[in-house]
């Protein structure tokens, strides 16, 4: 099926002190080592953006500028995709994504899935917490073997996707929105290196997993 992505940069980076998905990495921001990644299966690229961006477009087809949510700068693009059947959503944050990667999550949707994410299972056991005044209080200690920690690219039917976002409702990542509606999403094994840029230290790990590649 044809293939589309949005690669969404639209964020400030209040806790990396500015707009990290912007930084340079061996001589390429860090979104366009994402935009290139997407582009592994993706015809065609869109990249969201702030909207004081005044970049060349890190290699994307075209460039949209974002809304005050995720939710609303994922909307933003995905309203330049046409007919495309597959829509691959990947933070710019994440350059480390590998081909692979992209790969199995538009495999297991043209397999039949409504949407597929990259995940990865936890070692750590997982507690619920609760706020008492100042402190944290454990309230449940979580089934470790039900609990992935979530990552991106995911993949999503065009179609799945719009009727999701068409409700207008906000959540931390487009999966929750297409489970929201009942549609079966898929989970493909994530990659431990595929770490999501966060702090300015995580820009030379993210020097380091590169220059370890063949």
């Amino acid at each position: 099926m044809s293939t589309a992505a949005l690669v969404v940069a639209a964020g400030r980076g209040s806790r990396f002190g500015s707009a990290k998905q912007f930084s340079r990495v061996l001589g390429e921001t860090v979104a366009a080592k994402s935009v290139r990644a997407a582009r592994s299966v993706a015809s065609f690229v869109v990249l969201v953006v702030p909207e004081d961006y005044a970049g060349p477009g890190e290699g994307a087809d075209l460039v949209v500028t974002g809304g005050a949510t995720r939710a609303d700068s994922v909307r933003a693009g995905l309203a330049h995709v046409g007919d495309y059947e597959v829509v691959v959503v990947h933070d710019a944050a994440r350059p480390l994504a590998t081909p692979a990667l992209f790969l199995a999550v538009v495999a297991a949707v043209n397999a039949g899935a409504d949407a597929a994410i990259a995940a990865r299972r936890t070692s750590d056991t997982i507690k619920r917490v609760v706020r008492d005044g100042e402190d944290l209080i454990v309230a449940a200690t979580l089934e470790r073997d039900e609990l992935v920690s979530v990552q991106t690219p995911q993949a999503f039917r065009r179609e799945v996707l719009e009727r999701a976002h068409a409700t207008g409702a906000d959540a931390s990542d487009d999966a929750a929105l297409v489970e929201a509606l009942g549609a079966r999403v898929v989970v493909v094994d994530g990659e431990t290196t595929n770490l999501k840029v966060t702090y300015p230290s995580d820009l030379d790990l993210v020097e380091l997993f590169e220059k370890q590649q063949p």
